[in-house]
């Protein structure tokens, strides 16, 4: 009997493993919807762009501690990580179906037999029988000759891969904003010192200025414009000191647990991150190893495999339900020589009537795979516009930084001499104040700008994939 159910078993599992290639189409995967290249001038730089990951790419090393923090403790990341985990486990589950489930059984049956079944008048007493039963065997197994449960597996194969690549995207997206909002508290910081510094210098040229005034040197309209300068420079002063500690509280939120004091940023550092210098001519056939861009391909290629279980259902479906073991009317006796037993039940089932069912699922699915695709083109066409923004943005706003920090030294060297001049007596106070709101503005701009110039390195780099000459297997 045990030679059987080994024997069926693997008479199973070999015409499930042996069946016919299935009704799964083969996938091709479609052209690119976006020019080949991205309009990228020449490099001075000669250099193979080499792989970057992020611990590579951010150089403060406060910004890399935070990260690796945030990556340790973000919920959002968590959910995504338990995400994958769910999908690997339905994976395994449909994967099981491909081979058969073996089962051990034991029952006692207890029953009553009539008189009549026993042959004797209905007034006479009836029977009372017990045995036990023992068994081994495979229940409703599907020999998978159209490839109907391998689709299905293959569809959960790519849902799993799909998951894993949202996980890796929404790392790199946490990345990148844990790096966009250290770099914003860091041009916040710089925007509150910088209030001070104009509150104390406003403060320092009051004082001057009233003095003047009760020595009648100055008319009492210049002392009052030099208070609007004091009292503005005091607004922006506490405008800074809030956004500071939002900025923290964004932080604090992103990296998912209490910042130290020590792990702040001082300044806009503008070596905060780093980027190498992009090849001339690099193909957009780069975003193609984007984990957004490869999550949707595999749902595409899950829709494929859909597509393949559902033509499967129109055909027939075979399955074996056998079982070995032995019976007996005492539980002593049950394995003794002549109790034994065995079953075994093919069924065939062809489909010959399900009201329009069976093609209404391959609609839906062919459906689904046309979602899925027009999905896969789209994410594909929103990756090249985001990193055709990013390459047209890096060069235009690193001589924007350099243009400003020119106009930021011009100003303040006015500012400088009109101060000098002021209080030497050769100019007026309108002149003085009209040097110092240029100079403020201009310095003011020149963090907003550096800001931008960052931010847009993190945004270079998220959009690439996080190196844009990565292997997809990192």
């Amino acid at each position: 009997m045990l030679k059987f159910l080994r024997a069926a078993v693997a008479v199973g599992a070999i015409l499930a493993l042996g069946a016919c290639k299935g009704l799964e189409a083969r996938y091709h995967q479609p052209p690119l919807p976006v020019p080949d290249a991205w309009p990228i001038p020449a490099t001075t730089s000669d250099a193979v762009t080499a792989d970057i990951g992020w611990s590579d790419f951010f150089q403060d090393e406060r910004l890399r501690k935070l990260i690796g923090i945030a990556l340790a403790n973000n919920r959002d990341l968590r959910v995504a990580v338990l995400n994958v985990e769910k999908a690997r486990a339905l994976y395994q589950v449909q994967r099981a179906a491909r081979l058969p489930e073996v089962n051990a059984s034991g029952a006692l049956t207890k029953e009553r037999i009539s008189p009549v079944q026993l042959g004797l008048p209905a007034s006479g007493g009836g029977e009372t029988v017990q045995y036990y039963s023992a068994g081994v065997g495979v229940s409703s197994f599907e020999l998978d000759l159209f490839g109907r449960v391998a689709s299905l597996s293959h569809a959960a194969l790519q849902q799993y891969l799909a998951e894993s690549d949202a996980r890796r995207a929404a790392q790199l997206s946490l990345i990148a904003e844990v790096a966009n909002a250290y770099l914003t508290l860091a041009a916040d910081i710089e925007h509150e010192r910088l209030g001070a510094q104009t509150l104390d210098s406003q403060q320092a040229s009051y004082k001057l200025t009233d003095q003047r005034h009760a020595l009648g040197a100055v008319s009492a309209l210049e002392l009052s414009q030099a208070r609007t300068t004091v009292e503005s420079a005091r607004a922006d002063a506490a405008r800074y000191d809030g956004a500071v500690a939002l900025d923290r509280n964004a932080l604090a939120l992103l990296v998912g647990a209490p910042i130290e004091s020590a792990l702040l940023p001082a300044a806009l550092d503008s070596g905060v991150t780093g980027v190498e210098p992009l090849p001339a001519g690099l193909p957009s056939s780069v975003l193609l190893r984007r984990p957004d861009v490869r999550q949707a391909e595999h749902t595409l290629r899950a829709a494929d495999a859909s597509i393949g279980a559902a033509r499967a259902a129109f055909f027939p479906s075979i399955t074996l339900t056998g079982n070995v073991g032995s019976t007996s009317s005492e539980l002593s006796g049950l394995f003794k020589s002549g109790t034994g037993t065995w079953s075994f039940m093919p069924q065939v089932t062809l489909p010959i009537f399900a009201a329009g069912r069976l093609r209404a699922n391959l609609h839906a699915a062919k459906a689904d795979r046309d979602i899925a695709l027009a999905r896969y083109e789209r994410s594909i066409q929103s990756a090249f516009r985001e990193t055709a923004d990013a390459l047209a943005l890096t060069e235009t706003l690193h001589r924007q930084v350099d243009a400003e920090q020119a106009l930021a030294t011009a100003t303040g060297t006015a500012f400088q001499l009109s101060d000098a001049r002021y209080r030497a007596g050769k100019d007026s106070y309108l002149a003085l104040l009209d040097a110092q709101r240029s100079d403020y503005a201009a310095r003011q701009s020149l963090v907003t700008t550096r800001l931008a110039e960052q931010s847009n390195r993190v945004t270079l780099y998220k959009v690439l994939g996080g190196g844009w000459q990565e292997s997809p297997s990192k």
